[in-house]
């Protein structure tokens, strides 16, 4: 597992491996120590293996948390296990899916 956060015009988090419940934790935690100044926060999903529901509440929970600031969260990249992950889930018609 690797954790990549960038910031710029936009803040992108970058995750390779299992985005699952050990993960997620880490990845959470990661995410709470960062100073999220921009305005959308894009999470790179070209390296990610599989997400678990564990991994789909983090991003549920970080999409409400910076819609409190007005801020936006963008899903990029899914590969094909991810995207019908997040289909059969709901997930695609909740997170915005780029």
């Amino acid at each position: 597992m690797e954790i990549r956060i960038k910031h710029g015009n936009e803040m992108i988090i970058e995750f390779n491996g299992r985005l699952d419940t050990v993960s997620s934790l880490e990845l959470n935690k990661r995410i709470e120590e960062e100073d999220i100044k921009e305005e959308l926060v894009i999470f790179d999903m070209k390296e990610t293996e599989y997400i678990s529901s564990a991994g789909l509440r983090l991003l549920l929970a970080l999409k409400k948390s910076l819609a409190k600031e007005d801020k936006k969260l963008e899903i990029h990249n899914l590969n094909n296990v991810c995207r019908e992950v997040f289909k059969v889930t709901g997930f695609a018609n909740i997170l915005t899916v780029k």
